[in-house]
């Protein structure tokens, strides 16, 4: 039987007050109308269409080529929404089911117990019981059969009182949907075609009216206000720390963790307050993050620690921290960082598509941008390889059991060779031997007789 979906992403949501279309705030480190797009590809539809309307061309962007993106201007309501997609939609019977951009926690198994509720005979719709109801279209019944839906705004008194609300998510019979879509009417108090009218419509036609009910209200809630949207991030980040502690991960405080992303670990991982993982991110057996740290597309050895604070952006080539590897606290490594096992990266250092072998340590104040450091490496604080010179950049080359001083400029392309010294505050601009001291540095003097300039007497 074939599945349409519409997603309905064409309001402007005027309560965000932004000039970001509302269906592309960010929830969870993604836009809200990705969520609703990923529980779609798993129910493998033979059509999925997105209404777009305010910032069109932004949504449908997003969407991409995951469907066919039709625009609904003006908009005229749900009902005039779902109308716009009519012409996408699969002309076989079957079943359309309708989902909003803006309600992005639906699971794709309630998606898809609703599709087969309507099972291309029946009209389903997506319930929830509230204990605040204001805002959602109240279920009518008579004798337990659902009769219509009223909406918030033009609802009496009585029905005020029904805590069952339609979640704004249905499954119609397309061949119905389409008939009942041409017959709607905006003779209503805000002059739209509101798509809840169809329910009258299919009573009428002897179509049974079904009502599926949520698995739990967080899959079911919109977002219409950045109160809304911040409400919604934490159910998604307790949810989410939650089922990490399930699995034996020790978060410090389940209430300051925010995952953006996908995080896989192994046993006796522990992770203090206020630390952001972002993109893919692994964290191995006995791997220990400290407090305020952000983690975005890295793998970390067992049982390295990451001190607070330590900024970790491995973007798309991803950053590699061996095992036992210690880092921070202040320390950035950007993309393109492999450090080995039993690295050292200290306060104030950064480190940028660089290898570092097994023991090498950068402890203080330095950076390392496209370098091969050698194992047990001493580099000293306040050393750079300067690596960019204005047009292309340049690598270094450190060698095994290097010494660089403190203070020091590597101006690469150079290589350092096995055993290298470095004295401290040297510019290297050529190639040192193995095993030699290297110095380039001017022969210090005191001038004698010399006086430090004085200010004018007042």
């Amino acid at each position: 039987m074939s599945l349409n979906v519409v997603i309905m992403a064409a309001g402007k949501g005027t309560r965000m007050r932004s000039a970001v279309p509302k269906v592309l705030h960010r929830l969870a480190g993604r836009p809200l109308l990705q969520h609703v797009l990923d529980t779609v590809a798993q129910l493998a539809p033979q059509r999925t269409v997105v209404v777009t309307g305010h910032g069109a061309e932004r949504v449908e962007a997003q969407v991409g080529a995951a469907g066919r993106c039709v625009r609904q201007q003006p908009q005229l309501g749900t009902g005039h929404a779902v109308q716009q997609a009519v012409p996408a939609l699969d002309d076989a019977a079957g079943t359309t089911l309708i989902l909003n951009g803006d309600v992005p926690l639906i699971a794709a198994s309630t998606a898809r117990a609703l599709a087969a509720a309507c099972g291309g005979e029946r009209l389903a719709l997506l319930t929830v019981t509230l204990e605040d109801a204001a805002g959602y279209g109240r279920i009518v019944r008579q004798a337990g059969a659902v009769q219509a839906i009223v909406e918030h705004k033009d609802a009496s008194p009585s029905q005020h009182q029904i805590r069952e609300v339609y979640t704004g998510m249905m499954a119609a019979p397309t061949g119905a949907l389409k008939r009942w879509l041409a017959a709607l009417r905006n003779d209503n108090a805000q002059g739209e075609f509101y798509l809840t009218d169809i329910v009258a419509m299919a009573v009428a036609d002897g179509v049974p009216v079904v009502a599926t009910a949520a698995a739990n209200e967080t899959e079911v809630l919109g977002v219409n206000s950045p109160a809304q949207l911040a409400e919604l991030e934490r159910r998604v980040q307790r949810h989410q720390a939650e089922a990490l502690m399930e699995a034996g991960v020790r978060l410090a405080d389940p209430a300051r963790f925010d995952l953006r992303g996908t995080l896989t670990h192994g046993q006796d991982v522990e992770i203090d307050v206020g630390c952001v993982f972002e993109g893919q991110v692994h964290l191995a057996d006995d791997a220990r993050v400290g407090a305020h740290c952000v983690i975005r597309n890295a793998r970390i050895g067992a049982g390295a620690v990451i001190h607070p604070f330590t900024h970790i952006d491995g973007d798309t080539q991803g950053v590699t921290v061996g095992a036992g590897a210690l880092i921070g606290p202040y320390a950035r490594l950007r993309p393109g960082a492999v450090l080995g096992d039993e690295v050292h990266i200290g306060n104030f250092v950064e480190v940028k598509n660089s290898t570092l072998a097994k023991g090498a340590k950068a402890n203080h104040l330095a950076y390392l941008g496209d370098a091969t450091v050698g194992e047990r490496v001493n580099y000293g604080a306040g050393s750079i390889t300067a690596n960019y010179d204005g047009a292309n950049k340049h690598r270094t080359v450190i060698g095994n059991d290097v010494h660089v001083g403190s203070n020091c400029v590597l101006i690469a392309p150079v290589t350092l060779g096995d055993g290298a010294t470095i004295g401290g505050g040297s510019t290297i601009s050529k190639d040192a031997p193995a095993g030699q001291l290297t110095v380039s540095r001017a022969r210090q003097v005191s001038l004698s007789g010399w006086q430090r300039p004085r200010k004018p007497a007042k």
